[in-house]
């Protein structure tokens, strides 16, 4: 398989943990990565502690090539993200003015407290990400982009960052739908695998209507390569008898 580049996503919050609040940003990210050659290896959750962030933003910026980071970054005390970051790259926390004008731009000048203030700490040498939409910017250090969990304000962020960073071929997609429980095409569609090295496959089982299936997706960067495996995988399903669509799944 082609030479990727790759990236993780950290989502803080105890919000999130607690089932309070459910993400909405990891399937935006992945697509939007996708289309910019970037794949999306790995995902954490994790709460709002200092050794947490701080661990996995060191252990993941190591192994990737871009690390994002959702949430954390507003003006209460639980919101601890950017001075984590600072400790993660061990440089010091300032008061940005750069970050101050963003505020100015959505807060009148008597109403800038000093909680509100704190949202323009930023890590000593970190880039700003601007903010359309609350003007209250994340930042950027080394591979590492810090971003604001709240999805239309992470959304508007991410489209800024994602058109600076260097990817690869977009990853094309395919699907091909097969009516038979995954038992039945499990060993083929392994020797299918086999000798695509270069296209990955994944299985996706579904029940409906009381029937089993399983919705094959086919994932590369060459659009040619995709269709040869999917038809590799429509003449596996007529040998075994096997119902197959090209295309996936309609909703139900």
């Amino acid at each position: 398989m082609a030479q990727t580049v790759d990236a993780a996503l950290i989502i803080i919050g105890n919000e999130v943990l607690s089932g309070r609040v459910q993400d909405a940003n990891v399937r935006y990210i992945a697509l939007k990565l996708n289309d910019a050659g970037i794949r999306l290896r790995e995902v954490r959750v994790i709460g709002d502690f200092e050794d947490a962030i701080i661990d996995t933003v060191n252990s993941l910026r190591a192994t990737h090539a871009y690390v994002f980071t959702t949430g954390g970054i507003g003006p209460t005390h639980d919101d601890i993200t950017s001075e984590c970051i600072a400790k993660a790259f061990g440089v010091p926390l300032k008061r940005d003015p750069r970050a101050v004008e963003c505020l100015l731009r959505q807060i009148k000048p008597e109403n800038l407290n000093e909680a509100r203030l704190r949202m323009a700490n930023i890590p000593e040498g970190g880039t700003l990400i601007d903010n359309p939409i609350s003007h209250a910017p994340g930042f950027s250090i080394g591979n590492v982009y810090v971003m604001a969990g709240i999805p239309r304000i992470m959304q508007a962020m991410f489209d800024g960052v994602v058109a600076t960073l260097n990817g690869g071929l977009p990853l094309l997609s395919r699907s091909v739908t097969l009516f038979a429980g995954e038992g039945t095409i499990a060993t083929p569609l392994a020797r299918i695998q086999q000798g695509a090295p270069d296209v990955e496959i994944g299985s996706y089982p579904f029940m409906r209507e009381g029937r089993f299936g399983a919705v094959i997706v086919l994932r590369g960067t060459d659009a040619a390569r995709l269709a040869a495996v999917a038809a590799e995988v429509v003449t596996m399903a007529e040998t075994l008898g096997v119902d197959a669509r090209d295309g996936d799944l309609p909703p139900a």
